[in-house]
């Protein structure tokens, strides 16, 4: 097996950013992208969120393209919200995603930045943050960048 390390810091936000990742089950839902991610071969660095977004940080596997592993943690994960009763108001994750690849020494910026998401959000929009993060990874941004 070759050594590999492909790091990657993805958002993925909810339909029309709505506020429906109810705080008193949103470890459920960590959970369960973890599970996941795992099956994919896929680590787990960090993930965590407001109600209308999750960061997730993951050592992707070489087998797995991005986009593979987004569609899938989008798929399942809204069919297993949906019908688990604890986000009754969830209608579904945006159609966008985010995905920056992040180098080791970026590592534990990231895992703190997403530690710190409900702090952050006190004094920053989803959309600032969204649009701040571009920027910093030198992607021209517009708004229709969400959607």
């Amino acid at each position: 097996m070759s050594t590999t390390l492909s790091l990657h810091h993805i958002v993925i936000n909810t339909y029309c950013r709505k506020m429906t990742i109810t705080s008193s089950h949103c470890e459920d839902i960590y959970r369960y992208i973890w599970s996941i991610i795992d099956s994919r071969k896929c680590r787990l660095l960090r993930i965590g969120g407001i109600e209308n977004h999750i960061h997730i940080f993951v050592d992707v596997h070489p087998s797995v393209g991005i986009a593979d592993l987004v569609g899938e943690i989008k798929r399942k994960s809204s069919l297993w919200m949906k019908r688990s009763g604890m986000f009754p108001a969830f209608e579904g994750w945006g159609r966008e995603y985010f995905s920056f690849s992040k180098s080791q020494t970026d590592k534990s910026t990231v895992i703190e930045y997403i530690k710190n998401q409900r702090v952050h959000h006190g004094a920053q929009s989803f959309e600032d943050e969204l649009e701040e993060m571009a920027h910093n990874e030198g992607i021209a941004w517009n708004d229709g960048l969400l959607t």
